[in-house]
């Protein structure tokens, strides 16, 4: 029997968070650089990625006489090269939303660790330095997120999660989207829309929630995050290549920014030379790193699955794909 589906991620992802395989479907699972990926590629029906990797190679997909859909199981799809599958008629799902809820929490966790130094204040008990850095602490007069401005710049599916996650706890929205997804969601948190330079100069929290898109490579540059406001916190979990590394680097030393959490990175796996990894002292310790994992969860990732193999089996079915991104 011919395969119906080749998954470029193990079987255990699937099975350790609860979610089987549907009975009939035949699938098989491979890593990306397994030398027999090309030729399963020529008979498979749909392809399964994740949304996190290298590129694949436009070349993959040329033999693919038989593909009828490519799903990624989750919300990205910048491994695929567009013009590519659109020339050949592929059609490129993800699923939108899936990673909301673990997503806010790490935004907001990593706020208030930022804004409250948590992290920070757990190495410096352990060096044996409680009674010092708790009077720092307490001269300092950390703030908390009540009352805080906290400015999102992309207010879509993945914004507005963050968005009424900060509301509860008493953060006042801005945000920055020409056209935010739920206007309506927006109105009802109060938040105020705003241009980017004016949020960045306003916020006390700016977090990132756009795509990576020639527009937005870059977006966050040195210009950008001198206007940020004095003491601001800074976080990105969208994707690397927004956020100017060696600027954020530069700032963080200078002590012009409160801090900056970074789970995206402008190369992945992150390497040696990542600027971000040269800083030392207090600007270390304003700098939360975290490896592409803050859409991660157990709960997130069931629904991932989930979602994507559903949606498989419609498109194998003969019926239209949902969550068509092209």
């Amino acid at each position: 029997m011919p395969t119906d589906v080749l998954c470029l991620r193990p079987e255990s992802d699937f099975t350790r968070v609860g979610v089987a395989i549907p009975d009939g479907l035949s699938i098989v699972f491979r890593a990306p650089d397994a030398p027999d990926v090309p030729t399963l590629m020529q008979e498979v029906r749909a392809l399964v990625i994740p949304a996190v990797g290298p590129k694949l190679a436009p070349a993959l997909f040329e033999s693919a006489q038989r593909l009828r859909a490519v799903q990624v199981t989750g919300a990205g799809v910048d491994r695929l090269d567009q013009a590519t599958l659109t020339r050949l008629g592929i059609p490129v799902c993800n699923v939108p939303g899936g990673s909301n809820g673990a997503l806010a929490e790490w935004t907001v966790g990593c706020a208030l660790s930022l804004l409250r130094r948590f992290a920070w204040a757990d190495d410096e008990v352990k060096r044996g330095q409680y009674v010092p850095f708790r009077n720092r602490m307490v001269a300092d007069n950390l703030a908390g997120l009540d009352g805080a401005r906290v400015g999102l710049v992309g207010l879509g599916t993945i914004g507005a999660a963050v968005a009424r996650a900060f509301a509860a706890f008493g953060a006042r929205i801005a945000f920055h989207d020409p056209a935010p997804r739920d206007p309506a969601l927006a109105e009802a948190l109060g938040a105020r829309a705003m241009g980017l330079d004016e949020l960045l100069g306003e916020s006390d929290v700016v977090t990132l929630h756009v795509p990576l898109l020639p527009a937005t490579t870059g977006l966050i540059n040195a210009e950008r995050l001198a206007r940020m406001k004095p003491g601001a916190i800074l976080l990105n979990a969208s994707r690397g290549g927004i956020v100017d590394e060696a600027a954020l680097a530069a700032a963080l030393r200078e002590g012009r920014l409160g801090g900056a959490a970074v789970d995206v990175y402008a190369t992945e796996p992150m390497t040696d030379d990542n600027p971000l990894l040269a800083l030392e002292g207090d600007a270390a310790h304003r700098l939360l790193l975290t490896p592409h994992i803050a859409g991660v969860s157990r709960q997130a990732s069931a629904t991932l699955f989930r979602v994507a193999l559903e949606n498989v089996l419609r498109v194998l079915a003969g019926e239209a794909p949902a969550h068509r991104v092209y």
